[in-house]
């Protein structure tokens, strides 16, 4: 597949699709919405970048983890660490028993900062740790699984059984940690007050902007020989062993490149939120994250985003009408959309909207070669005929097809 210069790409009916997904976030929402909402949007976008990392290690690779909470807390968590020594300072802990340390560690009677602590007063360190920490953990997680062929359902239990021993973990760690309250009472950045209303919609831009950094980062490498790879090993794991590839790198990378997503979605959470808890992290949170992704359809990484927002936003109005029936709302829905399109909702735009799209533009196509003058038709040369690989709504590549 001969690739074109970013201009043309834009034109083509897949670069239309992110040209539509930006102006919704980066016009539309700003307009339409007031400052609160606007930051409650932000909020639902920081799970898309989870989303969009089990695209790839789900849907792509057919590796379902269900512990993709622990990467986004820990991303989460790193960048709340540095904000609350920021808001640390001597000065503004003078009130207590030890000055210059979170509030909580001086409520646990603890006297020094703990050494793990140190080197967040970096925002440097803090930028790599955001990414560096989730990769290294999955990194273990993948290499430890992988390289003895633990997969399917075995590894979606193991990693789910992660995400209950971390919550339990930060929780009995009170002095280091927070807590089940986690790390609150965060105010600025750098000196800048993240709190206000001006704040929190750069933050939002800020958000979409990193966003679709991860999309494009997703999509180059789908578009890629290493795409092909993983979507061949979900299908014929065996077969792409046997052709000398080998199948536990691939999956320890898609693993981590899954989780370094998810870390810059916890930590602009963090910046967006104002706090960071264990309830992020724990199993609920980790499945309802496959459920965006699911949803908006688990082939789609421009999917994955509109079952984000989708998702978030119904549990925000039906929690605030009926707050205690939302689980069982939730739970529906992921039932619903496995029994019913288990593609998800670029599966339903594939199967219904495309076809009415190609109906249109082969229609205003028809119409300007009637306009233009006839020309003397020139005998075709014989060529091989070309089947598209790549499917621009559901992002689904076919191991046949290469």
């Amino acid at each position: 597949m001969k690739s074109s210069s970013p201009l043309k790409w834009f034109a083509t009916r897949e670069g239309l699709y992110y040209v539509a997904l930006a102006v919704l976030l980066v016009v539309l929402l700003p307009l339409a919405l007031d400052p609160f909402r606007l930051n409650m949007v932000g909020k639902y976008l920081t799970y898309a970048f989870v989303a969009i990392g089990l695209v790839m290690c789900w849907g792509k690779a057919g590796i379902l983890s269900l512990g993709q909470g622990v990467f986004f807390g820990l991303g989460g968590y790193c960048m709340a660490m540095f904000l609350k020594l920021e808001a640390s300072t001597p000065e503004a802990t003078a009130i207590q028993s030890t000055p210059g340390i979170p509030d909580f560690m001086d409520w646990n009677q603890l006297t020094e900062l703990p050494w793990f602590w140190e080197p967040f007063h970096s925002f440097s360190f803090t930028l790599l740790a955001v990414i560096g920490v989730p990769v290294l953990l999955a990194f273990v997680i993948g290499f430890a699984m992988f390289t003895r062929r633990v997969g399917g359902v075995y590894f979606a239990i193991i990693t789910q059984a992660i995400a209950a021993i971390l919550t339990i973990l930060i929780i009995g760690q009170q002095g280091y940690t927070g807590g089940v309250n986690g790390i609150t009472d965060l105010q600025t950045l750098n000196g800048w007050d993240i709190r206000t209303d001006e704040a929190r919609t750069i933050l939002y831009f800020v958000c979409v902007g990193m966003l679709f950094l991860c999309l494009f980062v997703a999509r180059l490498v789908q578009n890629r020989k290493l795409g092909r790879i993983l979507v061949a090993m979900n299908a014929q794991e065996n077969r792409v062993r046997f052709s000398g590839y080998d199948v536990a790198a691939f999956k320890i990378f898609v693993f981590c490149l899954a989780a370094a997503f998810a870390g810059v979605g916890g930590a602009m959470f963090t910046l967006i939120v104002g706090f960071m808890s264990p309830s992020f992290i724990g199993i609920v949170a980790s499945i309802e994250m496959v459920i965006f992704c699911a949803l908006g359809g688990r082939l789609s990484i421009l999917g994955a985003v509109y079952g984000a927002l989708l998702v978030n936003a119904a549990k925000s109005g039906f929690s605030e009408s009926f707050p205690e029936l939302w689980p069982f709302a939730m739970g529906a829905l992921f039932i619903g959309v496995v029994l019913a399109f288990p593609n998800g909702l670029a599966g339903l735009y594939q199967t219904y909207v495309m076809p009415l799209e190609d109906k249109i533009f082969k229609r205003n196509k028809g119409a300007q070669l009637e306009a233009k003058p006839a020309k003397k038709a020139a005998e075709p040369k014989p060529t091989a005929e070309k089947t598209p690989d790549y499917d621009p709504m559901i992002d689904s590549y076919s191991p046949e097809k290469s």
